[in-house]
């Protein structure tokens, strides 16, 4: 009898769990929403029980569109990250995840860069201080939460929590170790000085296990609540990111891959463990790999914004109708022409992570006239999310990452225009997939790698991964649209500091 595996996903917006069989077929698929608040400007949190209930969701939704039950040799989460997830002597969560979203702890980073250096601790774990990593977070906790602070008993990732909900066994994988930030990046133990400022034990983390290794089964609880069959064998898992990437077949250098959805993200592999203060560095899935990112705060994002907020009528008319309404959004850019009448926009709506590192860096519409219409507004959406990419490919290249292709997965990839449009802009192919599933169908992978259905990874993505359309870049309009990227760069140059100003002031890490 086939094997299947199960690959589960917990996004930004949402929980996908995905059925693949041993011959790397999607069999079935389920998702499940769940919300995200903003308490204050800048700040992102999630309830941890509200992924569970969307991985339940989503699991059974799969597991009904497969039909007769599968036997399912393995499972393996992903999920978005870095998230500060603080849990008591129970396992319960105290307070709502800080997700990688989250900039409230900006002041932290600062200090932490002031006390330790921004080049040293760049030089310990692979990346600058920022707040979209765990140790600043954690260090807000203890700042501002003292009395739960003393209560947690231990810090863990959404699919170490996933997986704990799933098998009762703690669980972290190096991907998601060393986007904490408490780390070494040059060896496998944690940093103590940076431990000690943050007021954490390296004791109150899960002990680290390659993503396709087992950390247990699921449990008769489990399986009430989410439909797996109890004792199905779950390993490690990953970050969404690596997930990503490994289902896109960019595990080798020079083959990239974007992941694109509510955010964007570049994910370039290497063998070299390559670092860049302008971009993050963290281990790929597969073992002796690493990955250079360049991750955007919002891009995907910056759409569903327009469509709430400005395009009141579309989305009425693609409510009534039945249809999405970003396909409307889409025709309405395709018909202007490139420039979007003059207007520059700055997809800046969260601050911004790579390569730029501004937490108070705020969305701009440049250029707006008596004359502007909305369908050149929604353009100028489209355009300055490719520009913010293309400057995290500039930065990849300068730092010696090899990029010959970009392959595109995650709900924006469907998008043509948008696809098309980023290979004219940073004038590099790109390459959308047959399947584009995302972070679940690499989740499967390397639960088949786990549970010995796939010994050789590579020779199942030779199979797997195909090409639906290719998107070579239009060398005209390459060039016009670096005359446009120019302008953007530099109206960012010149507002960098009135943002800080317009924030109250902001000291830099040291």
């Amino acid at each position: 009898m086939s094997a299947y595996l199960c690959g589960i996903d917990v996004g930004t917006s949402g929980a996908k769990a995905m059925l693949v069989s041993e011959e790397g077929r999607v069999v079935s698929q389920g998702y499940a929403e769940y919300p995200t608040t903003h308490p204050r400007p800048g700040w992102a949190e999630q309830a941890p029980e509200l992924w569970w209930r969307a991985v339940c969701a989503a699991t059974r939704q799969m597991l009904k569109g497969a039909g007769q039950a599968p036997p399912i040799a393995a499972v393996s989460v992903s999920a978005q990250a870095p998230t500060m997830i603080a849990l008591d002597a129970a396992g319960i969560a105290i307070h709502p995840a800080l997700i990688w979203m989250d900039r409230r702890a900006d002041e932290q980073a600062v200090r932490l860069g002031e006390r330790f250096g921004s080049a040293s601790i760049h030089q310990r774990t692979g990346n600058r201080p920022d707040p979209f990593y765990v140790a600043a977070k954690i260090l807000w906790y203890r700042e501002n939460e003292p009395e739960l602070f003393r209560r947690t008993r231990s810090f863990i990732q959404i699919n170490g929590y996933i997986n704990l909900r799933l098998t009762g066994s703690y669980s972290m994988d190096p991907v998601h170790a060393a986007l904490l930030q408490l780390r070494r990046w040059d060896r496998d133990e944690y940093d103590a000085e940076l431990c000690d400022a943050c007021g954490v034990e390296p004791e109150q983390f899960p002990e680290v296990k390659q993503g396709h290794e087992f950390i247990g089964e699921v449990s008769r609880s489990a399986a009430e609540e989410c439909g797996l069959p109890a004792g199905t064998r779950v390993v490690c898992g990953t970050v969404d990111g690596s997930a990503a990437a490994l289902e896109a077949g960019a595990v080798d250098e020079g083959i990239a891959a974007e992941m694109s959805g509510t955010s964007t993200v570049l994910l370039v592999p290497n063998s070299r463990a390559l670092t860049d203060p302008a971009l993050i560095a963290m281990p790929h899935a597969l073992p002796d790999a690493w990955l250079l990112l360049g991750a955007m705060s919002t891009s995907g994002a910056c759409l569903r914004w327009f469509s709430d907020e400005l395009a009141v009528h579309e989305s009425e008319t693609a409510r009534r109708a039945g249809t999405d309404v970003f396909a409307l959004l889409t025709d309405a850019a395709a018909k202007v022409p490139l420039g979007s009448g003059g207007v520059i926009f700055l997809p800046y709506m969260m601050g911004e992570r790579s390569p730029i590192w501004q937490t108070t860096a705020r969305g701009v519409f440049f250029g707006l006239t008596l004359s502007t219409r909305r369908e050149e507004m929604v353009r100028a959406v489209f355009e300055g999310t490719a520009f913010a990419f293309y400057h995290n490919v500039e930065t990849a290249k300068r730092s010696g990452a090899g990029l010959s292709e970009i392959r595109s997965v995650g709900g924006g990839s469907h998008n043509e225009l948008w696809t098309q449009m980023k290979a004219d802009v940073t004038g590099v192919p790109f390459v959308s997939l047959e399947q584009g599933a995302g972070a679940p169908f690499g989740d499967a992978l390397l639960a088949g790698l786990g549970a010995g259905v796939w010994p050789d990874l590579r020779e199942v993505l030779a199979r797997t991964v195909r090409v639906s359309r290719r998107h070579e870049p239009r060398l005209e309009f390459t060039d016009r649209y670096r005359e446009r990227y120019s302008v953007f760069r530099g109206l960012y140059d010149a507002l960098r500091p009135v943002y800080d100003r317009a924030a109250g002031g902001r000291r830099e890490p040291a």
